[in-house]
């Protein structure tokens, strides 16, 4: 019989585990974090489905019904799922141009994407594909996360002037604004600009605590009291009471080809923030992540938000940091804030009529500016331009072409940037330091001695198609510009893998080498690089004995009468 901790037991149902060792006093934390959740969900949900295109209530449908689908299978204690920012920019970007004017189309499309979004997380599941996301490095992401703040920091700003906007990207909304500024409403500004004070202020001076759905209230209560809607302030209007109607999405609106690329998108970007922010929640706590489990969490926290007409949602680093440091212990934490938010439902969607929508622009703002992440742009210009070369394209990409194309370019960015990495490798160039006997790059230590009529090399990489032609041009300039040269040791001790390609460069090496009446050998070379080599013939051309030999010791031997110690 498995027992609680057993991961036959709890791979397919994570509840099992955390239920069966659960402690009473766990319950007035997860009950305190369940409410405090909801009531910085409430806004925030409210605002993103308004940056999505939906109605606000579409918004707490998907904090409701995505946090008990979560609950339910996903791995996380501390996750807490619902719309984001990115996603529903990416919704508002893509949805629009397929739904062709047709609200109720537009909605219906959100939903579709939803469920999508589930099926596509159950295969990722199946197929094992959670290796995926170490495609996209941590650069890429820097780059995207702040493309995707100012993007969305550009959409809301019209909200907070008060004027119209538009445009289809960054730089296009800024100059339709820039042309709209002198039509700025005062009293539009006013209401968001304190809005978005006291909400920068409470984040600053009251830390995890639901500020939001405070400023909301105190916005409500204002707008009603001075009459905001008759002075011409727009607001949320009546939001619909009442627990959303579970029902199938509609099927058939969109054909494969313009439905597949949305959803990838979605969730790519889903699992890489859900991720991100679940390991973070895991490390800190002290118990294991299974990333592949998050597939299937994430697949039910879409799949249920699609029968709750909602649109795609995921784990949010901000919304999952409001709930551990509210004392978050378990994922029923997100069952109490689902009943919280339904109850909100039933009696109090009356009280947001009023809800001046700069306060909502306001509140998206102090959510997302911090994705503009300067000082770590910074830090990557100074320690790795390669890196700051990888986020600069995915934060140009967001800027000019959206977020779904700018998550997808960053994707692509990121495999080809791997590529590059992986062309140009370090092959380091070894001599004698002194008085150690010992062998290092020559490179990097100062003081190494040459060896005299030797080159010995060590390619720092696996030796694959994409580097094989570099290494062996590499070292054969080398080879040039040191005469009386007789010996050239190559040292693989490095190198964890070789293909054909690299297999075959080695033979061109021995080639030119012969040709030159040089001595090539192979030393350092590790199991499966000896199948390789044995396999493609190069035993017959060296000497398949020193393959295990370290390069030490072979150099040791060849230069003992020069009194060489080896280490």
């Amino acid at each position: 019989m498995n027992s609680p901790s057993d991961p036959g037991r709890t791979r397919f149902f994570p509840p099992a585990e955390w239920l069966a060792t659960y402690r009473r006093e766990w319950l007035s934390s997860d009950a305190i974090a369940g409410i405090t959740l909801a009531a910085y969900a409430i806004p925030v949900s409210l605002a993103y489905a308004a940056l999505a295109g939906l109605p606000p209530q579409i918004g707490v449908y998907g904090y409701m019904l995505g946090g008990i689908g979560y609950a339910l299978l996903g791995s996380s204690r501390q996750l807490a799922i619902g719309p984001t920012s990115a996603i529903s920019l990416m919704i508002a970007g893509t949805v629009g141009a397929l739904a062709g004017g047709d609200a109720v189309r537009y909605a219906q499309i959100a939903s579709l994407t939803a469920f999508a979004v589930a099926v596509l997380c159950f295969l990722a599941w199946l197929f094992k594909l959670s290796v995926l996301v170490r495609l996209v490095s941590d650069s890429i992401l820097v780059g995207f996360k702040a493309g995707a703040g100012l993007t969305i920091i550009m959409s809301q700003l019209p909200s907070l002037f008060g004027v119209a906007g538009g445009g289809h990207n960054f730089f296009d909304r800024a100059i339709k604004l820039a042309g709209q500024l002198g039509a700025t409403d005062p009293l539009v500004l006013a209401i968001g600009a304190v809005a978005l004070l006291l909400l920068l202020l409470g984040e600053r001076l009251l830390p995890g605590k639901p500020v939001g759905i405070t400023v909301v209230a105190l916005a409500i209560i204002l707008a009603t009291l001075l009459g905001f809607s008759a002075l011409g302030v727009p607001v949320t209007g009546q939001i619909p009471q009442g627990l959303p109607a579970l029902a199938v999405p509609t099927f058939g609106l969109l054909e494969f080809d313009d439905l597949f690329p949305l959803t990838a998108g979605c969730v790519l970007l889903a699992y890489i923030e859900g991720v991100s922010a679940a390991r973070s929640f895991a490390a800190k706590h002290g118990y294991p992540l299974d990333v592949r489990q998050e597939f299937l969490g994430l697949g039910a926290a879409n799949l249920a938000a699609a029968f709750g007409h909602g649109y795609p949602v995921a784990g949010g680093l901000s919304q999952s940091a409001v709930n551990d440091s509210a004392g978050a212990r378990t994922p029923l934490a997100l069952v109490i804030c689902s009943v919280t938010l339904g109850l909100c439902l039933l009696f109090f969607t009356g009280l947001l009529t009023n809800l001046p929508k700069a306060v909502l622009a306001a509140i998206v703002f102090a959510a997302v500016y911090k994705l503009v992440d300067v000082r770590a742009l910074v830090r990557m210009w100074r320690v790795s331009r390669i890196d700051f070369y990888a986020a600069a394209i995915a934060l140009v990409a967001v800027l000019l072409l959206g977020i779904l194309q700018g998550v997808l370019l960053a994707s692509i960015a990121s495999i080809f940037l791997l590529l590059a990495r992986a062309s140009r490798p370090n092959v380091a160039f070894l001599g004698r330091l002194p008085g150690s006997g010992r062998y290092s790059d020559s490179a990097r230590h100062e003081g190494v001695e040459p060896l005299v009529g030797i080159i010995a090399f060590r390619p720092e990489a696996s030796l694959l198609y994409i580097n094989a032609e570099t290494i062996l041009e590499t070292v054969l300039v080398a080879l040039r510009s040191s005469p009386g040269i007789h010996l050239v040791a190559c040292d693989l001790s490095a190198s964890p893998y070789i293909d054909l390609a690299g297999a075959r460069m080695l033979h061109d090496l021995h080639d030119e080498l012969a040709s030159r009446k040089v001595t090539f050998c192979i030393v350092g070379a590790h199991a499966q690089l000896r199948d390789v080599l044995r396999a493609e013939g190069l035993a017959d051309k060296t000497d398949s004995g020193q393959w295990l030999r370290s390069l030490d010791g072979l150099l040791g031997d060849d230069q003992a009468s020069a009194g060489q110690r080896t280490a």
